[in-house]
């Protein structure tokens, strides 16, 4: 039997792991337990366990994170960490400390293919999709590295963000088996109100998120018409707005003071004018939805401006007039490239980029992009 990472497993999963090794099921929760509520990653110190039991799992089994490259610290609190694959590829993790929260940003591709133009990741080409275990192994290094896997009366990470490197809905089994992980009791046991998915809009992927999940949605819309969207977000060709906002609609239907936060990059002079904002408030009126303003954070090579100031204001108070839940988003890690849009790891085999992405797509069990 080879080594199975046992950090990739949900819990359904780890139930037939176990039978295979003649244990009842009720093994899995133990299991669970020790790793995520204690952040016990030896095999030896699961006293709860039968020292034969131990051993099988020590000769079967392993409980493995992503190797630790870099950690940069920000002056605002932030801490990114480059994180290395066992292939050499190296992914990047955000944690941002708040008052009354703390966010962990994850990546769930290496590199992405999506190529939006104002995105430092999608510079960096894509190689492949990450593993639920590499998912997993994000929130559980973070957990570890913080200190506080003791200590859950008083938990630092408080919600967890798919918007790291990569479209999630892309990688939908490994983010899907990933999340439930992130939101299981054994688990992280993070409320689903506290796990958070950002897409570009995968139409088809959506619905199927609806069916199997029910995290909060995150879309990055970034402009209020097609012709402008085609630029910035290419999926857009595929997936137009009329379609995504439908897609959008039915995924919050039935749910009570659900919305979807939809995320708009201020770009100077490209789509920050009055009417634009207006536009916008037109598009999004069928949509309960709440916007979050994100500054451009600029990375080398950007052929973009951030918005100043009062421009992004004026933007936010026109939609605020019209009824949306607006904020301008506060920038952090911007000193140490951590900020929205900059996370970039290290990508090998990014020539292959296109080559990859159809070999992804070709995986996927129905969804098309």
């Amino acid at each position: 039997m080879t080594d199975t990472n046992l950090i990739g497993l949900a819990h359904s999963d780890l139930q037939v792991f176990f039978a295979t090794l003649g244990e009842k099921p009720y093994r899995a929760s133990q299991l669970m337990k020790w790793i995520y509520h204690q952040g016990v990653t030896d095999f030896s110190e699961m006293s709860n366990l039968s020292k034969g039991l131990r051993e099988r799992l020590e000769s079967s089994a392993t409980i493995k994170l992503p190797k630790l490259v870099s950690t940069q610290p920000s002056d605002d609190g932030t801490i990114k960490w480059l994180l290395a694959l066992a292939d050499g590829n190296c992914i990047e993790a955000v944690f941002i400390p708040e008052t009354e929260r703390g966010t962990l940003c994850v990546s769930s591709q290496v590199g992405c293919a999506l190529n939006c133009s104002f995105c430092s990741t999608a510079t960096q080409g894509f190689s492949r999709n990450l593993t639920a275990d590499e998912i997993v192994g994000q929130v559980l290094f973070a957990t570890l590295e913080l200190g506080i896997a003791k200590n859950r009366g008083s938990r630092i990470i408080t919600n967890i963000v798919l918007m790291g490197m990569g479209e999630p809905l892309l990688n939908f089994e490994n983010v899907t088996k990933a999340v439930d992980i992130m939101l299981d009791d054994n688990g992280f046991g993070v409320s689903k109100r506290r796990v958070t998915l950002s897409t570009a809009g995968l139409v088809p992927a959506i619905d199927k998120l609806r069916e199997t999940q029910d995290v909060s949605l995150a879309v990055s819309l970034h402009a209020p018409n097609d012709a402008l969207r085609n630029q910035l977000v290419p999926i857009n060709k595929k997936y137009p707005l009329h379609q995504l906002l439908a897609a959008c609609q039915r995924y919050v239907a039935g749910k009570v003071h659900r919305r979807i936060t939809m995320e708009y990059v201020m770009l100077k002079d490209i789509n920050d004018l009055d009417t634009h904002a207006y536009e916008l408030a037109q598009v999004l009126k069928d949509v309960p939805s709440k916007v979050n303003l994100i500054p451009f954070n600029s990375f080398p090579g950007a052929d973009f401006q951030c918005s100043d100031t009062k421009r992004m204001e004026k933007f936010r108070n026109i939609l605020i007039k019209a009824g949306f839940p607006t904020i301008i988003r506060k920038t952090r890690g911007g000193d140490i490239a951590a900020a929205c849009g900059q996370l970039v790891g290290q990508v090998n085999d990014r020539t292959r980029r296109q080559a990859q992405w159809k070999l992804e797509l070709d995986r996927k069990k129905g969804i098309t992009v």
